[in-house]
Protein backbone atom coordinates (compact mmCIF):
# COMPACT_ATOMS: atom_id res chain seq x y z
CA UNK A 1 0.00 0.00 0.00
CA UNK A 2 2.81 1.92 1.06
CA UNK A 3 4.38 1.91 -2.28
CA UNK A 4 0.94 2.36 -4.13
CA UNK A 5 0.58 5.67 -2.25
CA UNK A 6 4.21 7.49 -3.35
CA UNK A 7 3.03 5.74 -6.94
CA UNK A 8 0.07 7.92 -7.11
CA UNK A 9 1.52 10.95 -5.46
CA UNK A 10 4.27 11.15 -7.69
CA UNK A 11 1.85 10.71 -10.48
CA UNK A 12 -0.07 13.87 -9.46
CA UNK A 13 2.97 15.97 -10.67
CA UNK A 14 2.72 14.94 -14.43
CA UNK A 15 -0.83 14.83 -14.69
CA UNK A 16 -1.37 18.24 -12.98
CA UNK A 17 1.71 20.05 -15.20
CA UNK A 18 -0.14 18.38 -18.15
CA UNK A 19 -3.69 19.59 -17.08
CA UNK A 20 -2.00 23.46 -16.80
CA UNK A 21 -0.27 23.49 -19.89
CA UNK A 22 -3.33 22.16 -21.68
CA UNK A 23 -5.29 25.40 -20.14
CA UNK A 24 -2.65 28.08 -20.30
CA UNK A 25 -2.75 27.39 -24.16
CA UNK A 26 -6.66 27.38 -24.12
CA UNK A 27 -6.97 30.55 -22.17
CA UNK A 28 -4.30 32.13 -24.39
CA UNK A 29 -5.96 31.42 -26.99
CA UNK A 30 -9.44 32.86 -26.06
CA UNK A 31 -10.47 36.43 -27.29
CA UNK A 32 -10.21 39.10 -25.30
CA UNK A 33 -7.64 38.78 -23.03
CA UNK A 34 -6.86 41.24 -19.71
CA UNK A 35 -5.40 43.97 -22.39
CA UNK A 36 -8.78 44.18 -24.02
CA UNK A 37 -10.09 44.20 -20.92
CA UNK A 38 -8.37 47.09 -19.49
CA UNK A 39 -8.86 49.08 -22.63
CA UNK A 40 -12.35 48.57 -22.46
CA UNK A 41 -12.71 50.11 -19.05
CA UNK A 42 -10.44 52.78 -19.82
CA UNK A 43 -12.45 53.89 -23.27
CA UNK A 44 -14.47 56.17 -21.49
CA UNK A 45 -11.25 58.14 -19.92
CA UNK A 46 -9.24 58.04 -22.98
CA UNK A 47 -9.11 62.14 -23.51
CA UNK A 48 -7.64 62.68 -20.22
CA UNK A 49 -5.36 59.47 -20.34
CA UNK A 50 -3.99 61.12 -23.20
CA UNK A 51 -3.41 64.25 -22.03
CA UNK A 52 -1.27 62.82 -19.28
CA UNK A 53 1.04 60.89 -21.44
CA UNK A 54 1.27 64.24 -23.60
CA UNK A 55 2.60 66.39 -20.83
CA UNK A 56 4.59 63.66 -19.09
CA UNK A 57 6.75 64.54 -22.36
CA UNK A 58 6.74 60.66 -23.68
CA UNK A 59 9.04 59.12 -21.20
CA UNK A 60 8.27 55.42 -22.93
CA UNK A 61 11.85 54.12 -23.99
CA UNK A 62 12.23 53.46 -27.59
CA UNK A 63 9.57 55.96 -27.68
CA UNK A 64 11.22 59.09 -28.24
CA UNK A 65 13.92 57.85 -30.21
CA UNK A 66 12.13 57.27 -32.66
CA UNK A 67 10.95 59.68 -35.92
CA UNK A 68 7.66 60.90 -36.01
CA UNK A 69 6.67 58.82 -39.14
CA UNK A 70 8.14 55.69 -37.51
CA UNK A 71 6.24 56.36 -33.93
CA UNK A 72 2.89 56.99 -36.23
CA UNK A 73 3.67 53.62 -37.54
CA UNK A 74 4.47 51.81 -34.41
CA UNK A 75 1.24 53.51 -32.76
CA UNK A 76 -0.96 52.06 -35.40
CA UNK A 77 0.79 48.53 -35.02
CA UNK A 78 -0.10 48.95 -31.52
CA UNK A 79 -3.89 49.96 -31.48
CA UNK A 80 -4.51 48.09 -34.47
CA UNK A 81 -3.71 44.45 -32.73
CA UNK A 82 -7.01 45.70 -30.14
CA UNK A 83 -10.60 46.78 -31.13
CA UNK A 84 -11.85 49.62 -29.39
CA UNK A 85 -8.46 51.20 -28.70
CA UNK A 86 -8.80 54.05 -30.85
CA UNK A 87 -8.17 57.75 -28.81
CA UNK A 88 -6.08 55.65 -26.28
CA UNK A 89 -2.02 56.31 -27.12
CA UNK A 90 0.26 53.28 -28.19
CA UNK A 91 2.52 53.74 -25.24
CA UNK A 92 -0.19 53.38 -22.80
CA UNK A 93 -0.97 50.19 -24.25
CA UNK A 94 2.16 48.96 -24.38
CA UNK A 95 2.44 49.99 -20.50
CA UNK A 96 -0.96 47.82 -20.33
CA UNK A 97 0.82 45.23 -21.76
CA UNK A 98 4.12 44.85 -19.65
CA UNK A 99 1.72 45.16 -16.76
CA UNK A 100 -0.25 41.98 -17.69
CA UNK A 101 2.77 40.71 -19.13
CA UNK A 102 2.12 40.62 -22.65
CA UNK A 103 5.45 42.48 -24.06
CA UNK A 104 6.98 38.88 -24.07
CA UNK A 105 6.45 36.22 -26.41
CA UNK A 106 4.26 33.69 -25.27
CA UNK A 107 6.83 30.94 -25.21
CA UNK A 108 8.27 33.11 -22.08
CA UNK A 109 4.85 33.63 -20.66
CA UNK A 110 4.62 30.13 -20.61
CA UNK A 111 8.14 29.33 -19.16
CA UNK A 112 7.19 31.90 -16.72
CA UNK A 113 4.16 30.29 -15.57
CA UNK A 114 4.62 27.37 -14.96
CA UNK A 115 7.91 27.85 -13.25
CA UNK A 116 5.86 29.77 -10.50
CA UNK A 117 3.24 27.23 -10.57
CA UNK A 118 5.65 25.05 -9.64
CA UNK A 119 6.95 26.69 -6.62
CA UNK A 120 3.56 27.22 -5.56
CA UNK A 121 3.56 31.00 -6.34
CA UNK A 122 0.47 31.68 -8.07
CA UNK A 123 0.69 35.61 -8.36
CA UNK A 124 -1.33 38.57 -7.75
CA UNK A 125 -4.61 39.20 -9.43
CA UNK A 126 -4.63 41.60 -12.47
CA UNK A 127 -8.04 43.58 -11.57
CA UNK A 128 -8.48 42.70 -7.71
CA UNK A 129 -4.92 43.78 -6.48
CA UNK A 130 -4.43 41.17 -3.70
CA UNK A 131 -2.67 37.84 -4.02
CA UNK A 132 -3.79 34.79 -5.33
CA UNK A 133 -3.10 32.19 -2.91
CA UNK A 134 -4.96 34.70 -0.50
CA UNK A 135 -8.21 34.96 -2.33
CA UNK A 136 -7.82 31.07 -2.73
CA UNK A 137 -7.91 31.10 1.35
CA UNK A 138 -10.27 33.32 1.62
CA UNK A 139 -12.69 32.13 -0.61
CA UNK A 140 -12.35 28.11 -0.19
CA UNK A 141 -14.34 28.08 2.90
CA UNK A 142 -17.35 28.89 1.27
CA UNK A 143 -17.24 26.63 -1.30
CA UNK A 144 -16.11 23.58 1.00
CA UNK A 145 -18.84 24.13 3.24
CA UNK A 146 -21.98 24.06 0.48
CA UNK A 147 -19.74 20.95 -0.69
CA UNK A 148 -19.41 19.11 2.81
CA UNK A 149 -23.08 19.74 4.09
CA UNK A 150 -24.35 19.10 0.75
CA UNK A 151 -22.20 15.86 0.51
CA UNK A 152 -23.67 14.80 4.54
CA UNK A 153 -26.98 15.55 3.91
CA UNK A 154 -27.30 13.33 0.61
CA UNK A 155 -25.70 10.69 2.62
CA UNK A 156 -28.09 11.19 5.23
CA UNK A 157 -31.00 11.53 2.97
CA UNK A 158 -30.21 8.40 0.80
CA UNK A 159 -29.22 5.25 2.89
CA UNK A 160 -32.45 5.33 4.58
CA UNK A 161 -34.71 5.76 1.93
CA UNK A 162 -32.25 3.44 0.09
CA UNK A 163 -32.81 0.78 2.42
CA UNK A 164 -36.39 1.45 2.53
CA UNK A 165 -36.73 0.97 -1.57
CA UNK A 166 -35.04 -2.18 -1.07
CA UNK A 167 -36.85 -3.72 1.64
CA UNK A 168 -40.09 -2.11 -0.18
CA UNK A 169 -38.60 -3.26 -3.38
CA UNK A 170 -42.05 -3.54 -6.16
CA UNK A 171 -44.40 -1.89 -3.86
CA UNK A 172 -46.20 1.38 -3.67
CA UNK A 173 -43.76 2.97 -1.85
CA UNK A 174 -41.04 2.19 -4.07
CA UNK A 175 -42.86 2.95 -7.47
CA UNK A 176 -43.95 7.10 -6.07
CA UNK A 177 -40.44 7.61 -4.68
CA UNK A 178 -38.78 6.13 -8.01
CA UNK A 179 -40.78 8.71 -9.79
CA UNK A 180 -39.58 11.41 -6.71
CA UNK A 181 -36.10 10.81 -7.43
CA UNK A 182 -36.23 10.78 -11.15
CA UNK A 183 -38.15 14.23 -11.34
CA UNK A 184 -35.40 15.32 -8.52
CA UNK A 185 -32.38 13.86 -11.28
CA UNK A 186 -33.94 15.56 -13.82
CA UNK A 187 -34.59 19.12 -12.34
CA UNK A 188 -30.95 20.76 -12.61
CA UNK A 189 -29.50 22.25 -9.72
CA UNK A 190 -29.77 25.90 -10.67
CA UNK A 191 -33.23 25.54 -12.17
CA UNK A 192 -34.63 24.44 -8.48
CA UNK A 193 -32.28 26.73 -6.73
CA UNK A 194 -34.50 29.72 -8.82
CA UNK A 195 -37.97 27.92 -7.82
CA UNK A 196 -36.56 27.81 -4.25
CA UNK A 197 -35.86 31.66 -4.16
CA UNK A 198 -39.44 32.58 -5.83
CA UNK A 199 -41.10 30.41 -3.74
CA UNK A 200 -39.46 30.71 -0.05
CA UNK A 201 -36.78 34.25 -0.23
CA UNK A 202 -40.08 36.61 -0.91
CA UNK A 203 -39.96 35.98 -4.87
CA UNK A 204 -43.35 35.39 -5.12
CA UNK A 205 -45.38 33.87 -1.95
CA UNK A 206 -42.54 33.84 1.22
CA UNK A 207 -40.07 34.99 2.48
CA UNK A 208 -38.66 32.85 4.81
CA UNK A 209 -34.89 32.83 4.27
CA UNK A 210 -32.43 35.39 3.02
CA UNK A 211 -31.76 35.70 -0.41
CA UNK A 212 -28.12 36.38 -0.66
CA UNK A 213 -24.64 35.88 1.81
CA UNK A 214 -23.50 33.45 3.89
CA UNK A 215 -24.08 35.31 6.96
CA UNK A 216 -25.70 38.72 8.09
CA UNK A 217 -24.05 41.75 8.21
CA UNK A 218 -24.61 41.85 11.82
CA UNK A 219 -22.62 38.50 12.07
CA UNK A 220 -19.77 40.23 14.34
CA UNK A 221 -22.60 41.30 16.92
CA UNK A 222 -24.34 37.96 17.29
CA UNK A 223 -23.48 35.37 20.07
CA UNK A 224 -22.25 32.12 19.31
CA UNK A 225 -25.49 30.16 19.28
CA UNK A 226 -27.25 32.62 17.28
CA UNK A 227 -24.59 32.71 14.82
CA UNK A 228 -25.05 28.91 14.13
CA UNK A 229 -28.31 29.72 13.44
CA UNK A 230 -27.80 32.64 11.03
CA UNK A 231 -25.51 30.36 9.20
CA UNK A 232 -27.87 27.57 9.17
CA UNK A 233 -30.44 29.74 8.07
CA UNK A 234 -28.52 31.06 5.30
CA UNK A 235 -27.24 27.45 4.20
CA UNK A 236 -30.45 26.08 4.25
CA UNK A 237 -31.90 26.94 0.71
CA UNK A 238 -28.28 26.95 -1.25
CA UNK A 239 -27.90 23.10 0.21
CA UNK A 240 -31.21 21.89 -0.69
CA UNK A 241 -30.89 23.48 -4.37
CA UNK A 242 -27.54 21.35 -4.26
CA UNK A 243 -29.10 17.99 -3.01
CA UNK A 244 -31.86 17.92 -5.76
CA UNK A 245 -29.50 15.73 -8.53
CA UNK A 246 -27.29 14.09 -5.63
CA UNK A 247 -29.61 12.13 -3.58
CA UNK A 248 -31.04 10.22 -6.69
CA UNK A 249 -28.01 8.21 -7.62
CA UNK A 250 -27.02 7.21 -4.11
CA UNK A 251 -30.19 6.12 -3.50
CA UNK A 252 -30.11 3.76 -6.11
CA UNK A 253 -27.03 2.43 -4.97
CA UNK A 254 -27.96 1.78 -1.47
CA UNK A 255 -31.27 0.11 -2.92
CA UNK A 256 -29.13 -2.21 -5.97
CA UNK A 257 -26.71 -2.65 -3.20
CA UNK A 258 -28.91 -3.80 -0.65
CA UNK A 259 -31.08 -6.09 -2.78
CA UNK A 260 -28.22 -7.62 -3.96
CA UNK A 261 -27.05 -8.64 -0.57
CA UNK A 262 -30.52 -9.75 0.01
CA UNK A 263 -30.55 -12.20 -2.51
CA UNK A 264 -27.19 -14.15 -1.18
CA UNK A 265 -27.00 -17.63 0.50
CA UNK A 266 -25.86 -16.48 3.95
CA UNK A 267 -29.21 -14.19 4.25
CA UNK A 268 -31.29 -17.24 3.67
CA UNK A 269 -29.02 -19.65 6.47
CA UNK A 270 -29.93 -16.47 8.84
CA UNK A 271 -33.36 -16.39 8.12
CA UNK A 272 -33.70 -20.27 8.50
CA UNK A 273 -31.98 -19.89 11.90
CA UNK A 274 -35.16 -17.90 12.89
CA UNK A 275 -33.44 -14.19 13.03
CA UNK A 276 -35.44 -11.54 12.88
CA UNK A 277 -36.09 -9.86 9.93
CA UNK A 278 -34.44 -6.36 11.25
CA UNK A 279 -31.39 -8.32 12.39
CA UNK A 280 -30.55 -10.34 9.04
CA UNK A 281 -31.13 -6.62 7.72
CA UNK A 282 -28.95 -4.43 10.46
CA UNK A 283 -26.49 -7.07 11.55
CA UNK A 284 -25.64 -9.32 8.08
CA UNK A 285 -26.95 -7.04 5.27
CA UNK A 286 -26.19 -3.71 6.24
CA UNK A 287 -22.17 -4.10 6.64
CA UNK A 288 -21.61 -5.69 3.56
CA UNK A 289 -24.36 -3.82 1.77
CA UNK A 290 -22.92 -0.06 2.70
CA UNK A 291 -19.14 -1.28 1.94
CA UNK A 292 -19.43 0.82 -1.75
CA UNK A 293 -21.57 3.39 -0.68
CA UNK A 294 -18.98 4.43 2.60
CA UNK A 295 -16.55 4.08 0.24
CA UNK A 296 -17.73 6.57 -2.40
CA UNK A 297 -17.83 9.45 0.12
CA UNK A 298 -14.88 11.29 -1.57
CA UNK A 299 -16.18 10.86 -5.19
CA UNK A 300 -19.55 11.80 -3.99
CA UNK A 301 -17.99 15.42 -2.25
CA UNK A 302 -15.84 15.90 -5.63
CA UNK A 303 -18.56 15.22 -7.89
CA UNK A 304 -20.90 17.68 -5.53
CA UNK A 305 -17.67 19.68 -4.95
CA UNK A 306 -17.14 20.42 -8.73
CA UNK A 307 -20.37 20.50 -10.45
CA UNK A 308 -22.76 21.75 -8.32
CA UNK A 309 -21.07 25.03 -6.57
CA UNK A 310 -20.91 26.69 -9.16
CA UNK A 311 -24.59 28.00 -10.19
CA UNK A 312 -25.43 27.81 -7.14
CA UNK A 313 -22.78 30.58 -5.58
CA UNK A 314 -23.66 32.85 -8.52
CA UNK A 315 -27.49 32.62 -7.88
CA UNK A 316 -27.48 32.97 -4.23
CA UNK A 317 -24.28 35.52 -4.05
CA UNK A 318 -22.01 33.51 -2.15
CA UNK A 319 -18.41 34.26 -2.59
CA UNK A 320 -16.97 31.40 -2.76
CA UNK A 321 -14.29 29.57 -5.36
CA UNK A 322 -16.46 28.72 -7.94
CA UNK A 323 -18.20 32.14 -8.58
CA UNK A 324 -14.84 33.74 -8.13
CA UNK A 325 -13.51 31.60 -10.94
CA UNK A 326 -16.92 32.72 -12.94
CA UNK A 327 -16.17 36.41 -12.43
CA UNK A 328 -12.11 35.76 -13.31
CA UNK A 329 -12.76 34.13 -16.33
CA UNK A 330 -15.27 36.96 -17.66
CA UNK A 331 -12.53 39.32 -16.78
CA UNK A 332 -9.95 37.71 -18.37
CA UNK A 333 -8.04 37.67 -14.78
CA UNK A 334 -5.72 34.84 -16.03
CA UNK A 335 -3.40 34.59 -12.70
CA UNK A 336 -6.88 33.83 -11.01
CA UNK A 337 -8.14 31.89 -13.92
CA UNK A 338 -4.86 29.14 -13.36
CA UNK A 339 -4.84 29.74 -9.36
CA UNK A 340 -8.65 28.59 -9.29
CA UNK A 341 -7.96 25.77 -11.29
CA UNK A 342 -4.33 24.82 -9.75
CA UNK A 343 -6.19 24.50 -6.40
CA UNK A 344 -9.42 22.46 -8.03
CA UNK A 345 -7.14 20.33 -9.85
CA UNK A 346 -4.97 19.45 -6.71
CA UNK A 347 -7.72 18.84 -4.50
CA UNK A 348 -9.25 16.65 -7.32
CA UNK A 349 -6.03 14.28 -7.35
CA UNK A 350 -6.00 14.10 -3.36
CA UNK A 351 -9.41 13.11 -3.18
CA UNK A 352 -9.14 10.51 -5.53
CA UNK A 353 -6.12 9.11 -3.79
CA UNK A 354 -7.95 9.05 -0.56
CA UNK A 355 -11.48 7.79 -2.62
CA UNK A 356 -8.80 4.84 -3.20
CA UNK A 357 -7.82 4.64 0.16
CA UNK A 358 -11.08 4.46 1.73
CA UNK A 359 -11.96 1.62 -0.62
CA UNK A 360 -9.14 -0.33 0.29
CA UNK A 361 -9.66 0.63 4.20
CA UNK A 362 -13.17 -0.58 4.10
CA UNK A 363 -13.01 -3.40 2.16
CA UNK A 364 -10.51 -5.94 2.60
CA UNK A 365 -10.73 -7.74 -0.82
CA UNK A 366 -9.60 -4.84 -2.29
CA UNK A 367 -5.64 -3.88 -2.71
CA UNK A 368 -3.48 -2.11 -4.60
CA UNK A 369 -0.44 -4.05 -4.18
CA UNK A 370 1.59 -5.47 -7.06
CA UNK A 371 1.59 -9.26 -7.25
CA UNK A 372 4.67 -11.04 -8.32
CA UNK A 373 3.86 -14.08 -10.79
CA UNK A 374 5.90 -16.78 -9.44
Amino acid sequence: MQAYIIRRILLIVPTLLGIMVINFFLIQMAPGGPVHQMIAQLEGTAIDVTQRFTAAGNEEVGIADMDEQAQAQAGHDVVSKYRGARGIPPELIREIEAQFGFDKPIHVRFFITMGNLIRFDLGDSYFRDKNVMELVVEKLPVSLSLGVWTTLLVYFVSIPLGIAKAVRDGTKFDAWTSAVILVGFSVPGYLFAVMLIIVFSGGSYFDLFPLRGLVSSNWDELSWGMKILDYAWHMTLPVVAMMIGGFAGLTMLTKNSFIEEINKQFVVTARAKGLTERRVLYGHVFRNAMLIVIAGFPAAFLSIFFTGVLMIEIIFSLDGLGRMGYEATLTRDYPLIFGSLYVFTLLGLLMGIIRDLTYAAIDPRIHFDRQEVS
